[in-house]
């Protein structure tokens, strides 16, 4: 039975898909779960991969073409099998078996009648490509659309907006030198970022702690393996463990908010924020509980080195059920973060300074560490959050016990 390949949606609000490049030739044999075909979102370049054995056949996109979710691009068939007709528009006898030739003009005509509409009809534009279009006071009359059947995209329209023709007087004088027009990542950054913090109810709690502990474990388990900087475990791959595991203890923390209510996630899949040209992408590290801490550690590493190279894959940014951002090599203190909805929470860690604070009542020098943890009201109170992070900060004394 054939087996057909769409574009798939990777994240919240995705559209479409542009495809980049066919991994395998029409006609070639592939295996379930090898590299297929590289698509681009608005925040990564992403590897497909093949959801059957088969052989390709049936391709109805170009690259370069910009398809919407769920759309039909092609099939995996078996030897001798022919592909699935897709032409919703044909006539009743069409599909039958016998008359073959009859098939092919049916087809023909209807696939000619249903260009000639499209033609006729006035340009259809995407919801987002709209949006757009009133931000940058962009006349999509105007635009041409490059999606099937014609359709305007958001990047249509962004191609347009970016061209001296696209920009009228008032918006000209406006876009004086020094302004920079943000990239489409950046643009989408800015969307789901106010859209987490205008509908999310947002609340913080922050507790410094002593990162002796942590510093002397990944000390003692960089050391006893052998491994050089550029392999060595990190504080982050420590804090993704911690938290995975005190995310088992406390699964309120892992949850989602949905319009049906609060979902329970059954597996802990820590996203972890990576920074990347023109903004950050959430990598994920599926299952993380279950997970010895060298896995965490090279899969963290793969993760963002394939996220930093732009050749993410589907899994690798879908599933996260928290987010853990660390800004500790950056030199920062401390510092709030926004959710990422549905996740019910994001752990924010600034970087591990020496300060003087108070040790069995005398003021002793140690290395400690700021973490800010924003919670989603509807899915946590502030009590469970805070049991939560004092369960983290007891943990974050024994990390030895990951070793």
């Amino acid at each position: 039975m054939a087996i057909s390949v769409v574009m798939p949606a990777l994240e919240m609000a995705q559209e479409t898909g542009k495809l980049l490049a066919w991994r395998k030739k029409e006609g070639e044999s592939v295996r379930k779960g090898e590299p297929l075909l590289e698509i681009e979102t608005d925040k990564a370049v992403v590897e497909v991969e093949a959801p059957g054995d088969g052989m390709l056949a049936g391709i109805t996109a170009d690259v370069g073409a910009v398809i919407p979710v769920g759309e039909t691009i092609a099939w995996l068939v078996a030897p001798g099998e022919q592909p699935p007709v897709q032409v919703a528009s044909a006539a009743p006898g069409a599909r039958s078996r016998s008359g073959g030739a009859q098939q092919t003009r049916a087809a023909t005509q209807a696939a000619a009648a249903t260009k000639t509409a499209v033609a006729n009809a006035p340009p259809e534009i995407s919801p987002k490509a709209r949006r757009l279009a009133k931000e940058l006071g962009v006349d999509f009359a105007l635009v041409r659309g490059t999606g099937p059947d014609g359709v305007i995209t958001a990047e249509d329209v962004q191609k347009f907006a970016d061209s001296k023709a696209a920009v009228p007087a008032p918006m000209a004088r406006a876009m004086a030198p020094g302004l920079e027009r943000p990239s489409q990542l950046a643009r989408l950054m800015a969307e789901r970022t106010t859209q987490s913090w205008t509908s999310v109810p947002h609340f913080f709690l922050v507790r410094e702690v002593d990162a002796n502990e942590l510093l002397e474990a990944q000390k003692v388990w960089s050391d006893g393996a052998g491994k050089s900087q550029s392999t060595a475990g990190t504080i982050t791959d420590l804090l993704v463990a911690l938290v995975a595991r005190a995310l088992g203890r406390h699964p309120r923390m892992n949850a989602s908010w949905t319009d049906e209510g609060i979902r329970a996630n059954r597996d802990i899949n820590v996203s972890v924020a990576v920074a990347v040209n023109d903004g950050v992408v959430g990598v994920v590290v599926h299952k993380a509980d279950t997970l010895e801490i060298e896995e965490i550690s090279t899969q963290r590493r793969q993760l963002t080195e394939r996220a930093r190279a732009g050749r993410l894959r589907p899994a690798d940014i879908t599933g996260g059920t928290f987010t853990l951002s660390n800004l500790g090599m950056y030199k920062v203190d401390a510092f709030s973060a926004i959710i990422t909805p549905p996740q019910a929470a994001v752990l924010a860690v600034g970087a591990i300074s020496e300060r003087v604070v108070a040790v069995e009542g005398k003021p002793a020098v140690r290395p400690m560490m700021t973490m800010t943890l924003s919670s989603d009201h509807r899915v946590v109170d502030g009590a469970r959050a805070a049991e939560f992070l004092s369960d983290l900060a007891g943990a974050m004394r024994e990390p030895m016990k990951l070793l």
